[in-house]
């Protein structure tokens, strides 16, 4: 619920008594639901300038241009552009001078005879803060899993009404605005897995971290940034792609942790049939390597993905504990090919029985999960400090009662030893990096990109080791 206790009836009816906001409302795809609450509660006449909905193809190119896909974003950028800009010429000289005009516009496609796959589409609204001021902008990437199709534009309806009055009367408080967008919803009737603030008004936002919310407040699973630090659905990366992850927390990147990515990516396609396409790249953070005594560091967080930025990665950030969690998220949007680089610690972790105690079916159903087509484990060796020796994926030595199972994924070609690691970057640990940037040993500079060595040198990151929450129970792979 809202910080004022106001159901989506309450909202509504406010901004509908609200004689200083007036606006337009463009929907397509799943009816006028966000509209339809504004005639419900009564008193429209004050806030509705007008209503469209713009289903005919052609209708909708001719209002809004042409596209190849109605329901995307930028469909729904141009219904805003067109809507505000409309709505302006027509009444601004009028009544702008006390009035905060709006334009709300959704695309969506809903379930349906045709469409039997979960709904999912834009919304976004464009409102000034104040009368003749410049308006700020509010876009979200949703997703209605109900699988009933009235329930599916009930839930729109309600996530709408959110949306405008949130932008209407926080747009000074954006983690506001993005608590309240599921108020009188659940996690099972709507996910929002993409936010982005624009306009004079939202200049100090980060996207990054608004997007961090979605997954801190459990709106989503997963969001993503390029490397120029712009938030991404996630099928505008990833749709009908092979996927190369790298898991870790990334604090900091050092030579070893490029080298299992570069020698996963030639090793990988070395190994595919001529002309395979060259997987898009993830460097995966989840929220538990993001915390510090129960909340997370923000400062560090953004340290870490400009960082990445600068090496032109892409980053997610994930709320999946378990490599088989983030599997099945990315075959949301590819059934290409799914590639894990990793360090021969984070395998001998997922094969710990221990992290999936509490899954029917414990590790073999874990597996099963994880290792469906198209997925592998690519695994860089590692020195044995006791011995000396050179560990490797075969070479792992694991429980008794696992052993069949080890040698099944290698027979399988599941698990993949990486046959050209770099001598001069085993030795490499992390954590010891980490610990000698905070005791001002200077040689942990030979052990990081030259990049993220000036990153870290200028903006002295990373000298302080945060708290970790206690944890009665190890954590999953």
């Amino acid at each position: 619920m809202s910080a004022e206790g106001l159901d989506t009836f309450q909202k509504a009816r406010q901004i509908n008594h609200d004689a200083a906001v007036h606006g337009t409302f463009a929907e397509i795809g799943a009816g006028q639901e966000v509209a339809r609450w504004f005639f419900h509660v009564g008193g429209a006449a004050s806030t509705v300038a007008k209503t469209v909905s713009a289903y005919d193809m052609a209708v909708s190119d001719e209002l809004y241009g042409p596209t190849d896909r109605y329901v995307s974003r930028h469909r729904l950028q141009a219904m805003l552009d067109a809507e505000y800009t409309l709505l302006l010429a027509r009444l601004n000289a009028a009544r702008g001078a006390t009035t905060r005009f709006f334009a709300f516009a959704d695309t969506v496609v809903a379930r349906s005879y045709a469409h039997r796959a979960d709904g999912q589409g834009w919304m976004g609204v464009r409102v000034q803060p104040g009368p003749q001021t410049d308006p700020g902008e509010i876009l979200l990437h949703v997703w209605l899993p109900e699988p009933d199709n009235v329930r599916e534009q009930e839930a729109l309806g309600i996530l709408g009404v959110n949306l405008l009055y949130g932008v209407v009367y926080h747009h000074d408080d954006p983690v506001t605005v993005i608590r309240s967008l599921m108020d009188g919803l659940t996690r099972e009737r709507v996910e929002i897995d993409l936010i982005r603030f624009s306009g004079p008004c939202f200049a100090g936002v980060d996207n990054r971290l608004m997007s961090l919310q979605l997954v801190e407040q459990a709106f989503t699973d997963a969001a993503l940034f390029t490397a120029a630090g712009e938030v991404v659905q996630a099928a505008e990366v990833l749709y009908k792609k092979p996927v190369l992850i790298e898991r870790g927390s990334f604090r900091p990147i050092t030579h070893l942790t490029l080298d299992i990515l570069e020698q996963t990516a030639a090793q990988y396609l070395a190994e595919a049939s001529g002309g395979a396409e060259p997987p898009a790249i993830l460097m995966e953070m989840s929220l538990r390597n993001l915390l510090a005594e129960g909340a997370i560091d923000h400062t560090d967080f953004l340290a870490r993905v400009d960082i990445l930025g600068a090496l032109s990665k892409t980053v997610m950030i994930s709320n999946f504990p378990a490599h088989y969690q983030l599997a099945e998220y990315l075959r949301r949007y590819t059934a290409m090919p799914l590639v894990f680089a990793m360090g021969l610690p984070n395998l001998a972790e997922v094969f710990n029985e221990t992290y999936y105690a509490a899954l029917d079916g414990g590790i073999l159903a874990a597996f099963g999960r994880l290792f469906k087509a198209g997925v592998r484990l690519y695994v860089y060796p590692a020195i044995d400090r006791a011995s000396g020796n050179l560990v490797t994926a075969d070479t792992l030595q694991v429980p008794p009662d696992l052993r069949h199972l080890q040698a099944h994924l290698r027979e399988h070609h599941l698990v993949v030893p990486i046959a050209h690691p770099t001598a001069a970057y085993l030795p490499i640990v992390p954590r010891e990096v980490l610990a000698r940037i905070q005791a001002g040993d200077a040689s942990w500079e030979t052990m990081v990109p030259a990049v993220a060595v000036q990153l870290i040198k200028d903006r002295r990151l990373f000298q302080r080791e945060p708290l970790r929450a206690p944890s009665s129970t190890p954590a999953p792979p």
